[in-house]
């Protein structure tokens, strides 16, 4: 069946997976998987530390410049 579907078994087991571990969220219509809260967390705070450290880097060269 995989080979008239044009999918590796592979794919069919990743797929398994993802719905045993995030249920009917696995697959939403945009094709982005659906995150636990803790990973929405984690998600969130990454992106605050990348954004953090975006300003400081910021506020290095701003120091040099006016030194």
């Amino acid at each position: 069946m995989t080979r008239e579907l044009g999918i590796t078994a592979s794919l069919l087991y990743k797929w398994r997976k993802e719905y045993s571990e995030f249920g009917s969220g696995s697959f939403t219509e945009k094709g982005n998987l659906k995150l636990t809260s803790e990973q929405e967390k984690i998600y969130d705070l990454e992106r605050k530390l990348k954004e953090s450290e975006l300003e400081r880097d910021i506020l290095k060269k701003a120091i040099t410049i006016f030194s």
